[in-house]
């Protein structure tokens, strides 16, 4: 038995070190996989916000500089009419099912 030790006794070490790291440690290897998805996952949707960033940037600057589509904003984000008008909403149904 104590040969059988002796023999082996270096893949034991290295077993259990390997078990060690991959499953005990505070920096495992689930761990680094699921920080590794989450900082994935915070990638896109930076980049997502950047979009809305530069679109929204766009809408202001044209609400700012012309009229016209500040009137078309106000009347279909707020559905703002003048007085002499009557509104009429007309919504898809398809993508408005009961």
């Amino acid at each position: 038995m104590k040969a059988l030790w002796i023999k082996y006794r270096l893949a034991l070490i290295i077993s259990i070190a390997a078990v060690w790291m991959l499953f005990i440690d505070s920096n495992n290897f689930v761990d680094l996989i699921k920080v590794r998805k989450e900082i994935r996952e915070l990638k896109q949707k930076k980049s997502y916000y950047e979009s809305e960033i530069i679109a929204n940037k766009k809408q202001r600057n044209d609400l700012f500089t012309n009229e016209r589509s500040l009137e078309k904003f106000a009347r279909e984000k707020y559905l703002m009419k003048k007085d002499n008008e009557d509104l009429f909403i007309f919504t898809d149904e398809k993508s408005n099912p009961k």
